[in-house]
Formats: C-alpha cells, structure tokens, sequence
C-alpha cells in the first residue's frame, strides 16, 4: 500500500463532500463553500474539507450559521470532524457552541486485494445478502440490542439506499437458526479509489467465532470485483484491533459533533 501520508491525501481528496452519484428520495446534498451540508436524515450532517478556509470569529460564524439553520428546522445536527481538520480549534469552537462530542473513531484503510479472500464462516452461520424490508428490519433489531439504543432507524435508512443505487451498496446479514447474529455493508464510491465499510455489529454472545472477519472478507470479494483499490472504515475500539490484525492501516481519527435543539420552554440549548 502506499505510504499513510498518500494514503490520508487520497482520503482527503476523494472522500471528503462527496455527494453520491444516486441520491434518496427525499435527501437533499448542498455544496456551501467547504461544507456539505444534508438534509432529510435521522439527523443532519455538514462534511467538510479538510481546510475550512476561516478561523476566528469567522469559523465561530459558519458554525453558528449551520447550527441555526438546522434549528429552525427543529433538526439535531452532526459535525463530523477530523484530528488532522484544520482550522487545529475546530473542535473547540464547536464545543463552545454547543456542539457535543460523540465518541471517537479510528479511520483505518486497507488494500482490498488482501482482504478480498474466501470468506471462512463459522460452523452453524449462514452469510447472505439482504435486500428486503422484512431483513433490514431485523438487522436494525439486532443493532438496537448490540447498542442499547434505538437503531429502528436503519432499516429505512438502507431501503431507501437500496432503492436509490442497488449497485453500489452490499448489505450482508449473518444468521444462526434463524436468528441476525451480525450484520454489516459495503459502500461503493464510484470514481474514486475508495470503498466504505459500515454497519458492523454483532451481538456479544457470537462474538470471538470470526463472524466479523468473515463478514469484512465477503465485502472485499465484492469490493475487488468491482476494481476498488481500498477499503476504509471509521472503526470503534471493539472493531480496531481486529481489522488491524487482517492489515489495516490508521490514517486519522473522526469524531461527531452533535448539536441537539432544547426542549420547547428551554432556552440552554444554543449557545453564541
């Protein structure tokens, strides 16, 4: 692979505002300067380049600005930064208007050739696509149980997906007697070098069988075939280790910052 320096460049460059070639119904990709900001999520999102262009009161601005845009929709919002973002106070600026950090993530890529081997999958489990309503369903199910939360969200998330560029993204369920063990997906970013994967859970009394290893192989065969030079992925601390050992290499960190509107009557909730 080439070195993490290209590596990260190559991130920058081909990841970073990407709108993607099919867009859901519904959702709406806006190029504002170095921000992209999308709307009619679960929540919205503003990506930015790597250099926002502005410091100062006039970052605190653009950040201000985006926050009461989504406000007046009655929208939480998602800032996804980078440890490597410059203005190096982005974060901090973001914190002072309000904006909360959720927890941080490794990027880490892959050469999908080395990944791309037959997959091996635990005795008694059974890899297979999903596609239909009924199976995203359960797969959101199983990750509201893995995350004690509410993930019911996913699986209108993916069909709407599906429907909108089949091509380029590969849901895989993992199955046990019947019952979604793990899942995860691949995401396909035509024209560029990259490919994402995302998604993956599986619930902890299947975990340590090879269930996920498993599952990143059947997305790299998938990825090869389809001429993507690397695989990458925000990874969590329970994910790292393993995709580090199958290869992987860490180019940065990311972390969402996420500004939520207050509760009608509470006024604490903006800040700036």
């Amino acid at each position: 692979m080439a070195s993490t320096t290209d590596v990260l460049a190559a991130y920058d460059s081909q990841l970073r505002r990407l709108v993607p070639p099919a867009v859901p119904a519904g959702h709406e990709y806006q190029l504002l300067g170095p921000l992209l900001r999308v709307t009619e999520q679960r929540r919205g999102f503003i990506e930015s380049a790597r250099d926002l262009g502005v410091e100062g009161g006039m970052l605190d601005r653009m950040i201000v600005e985006q926050r009461e845009y989504f406000a007046g929709r009655g929208e939480a919002i998602e800032w996804k930064t980078r440890a490597h973002d410059f203005p190096a106070d982005l974060e901090s600026r973001l914190r002072a208007a309000g904006f909360v950090p959720e927890d941080r993530e490794t990027v880490l890529v892959g050469e999908t050739a080395a990944m791309a081997g037959e997959p091996v999958v635990p005795e008694g489990i059974q890899v297979r696509l999903a596609r239909e309503l009924p199976d995203l369903e359960r797969i959101a199910a199983m990750k509201s149980e893995v995350w004690a939360a509410d993930y019911s969200w996913v699986a209108a998330d993916l069909s709407e997906r599906l429907a909108s560029d089949p091509e380029n993204l590969v849901v895989f369920l993992a199955e046990a007697s019947g019952e979604v063990v793990s899942a995860a997906w691949l995401e396909i970013n035509p024209g560029t070098d990259f490919a994402g994967l995302w998604g993956g859970s599986t619930l902890p009394a299947w975990r340590g069988r090879g269930i996920y290893k498993a599952l990143v192989f059947a997305r790299a065969q998938v990825a090869a075939a389809r001429g993507v030079k690397y695989l990458q992925v925000d990874a969590s601390a329970d994910s790292e280790p393993i995709l580090r050992r199958l290869g992987f290499r860490a180019v940065t960190t990311t972390t969402p910052f996420v500004w939520t509107p207050p509760a009608r009557g509470d006024s604490t909730g903006a800040a700036g």
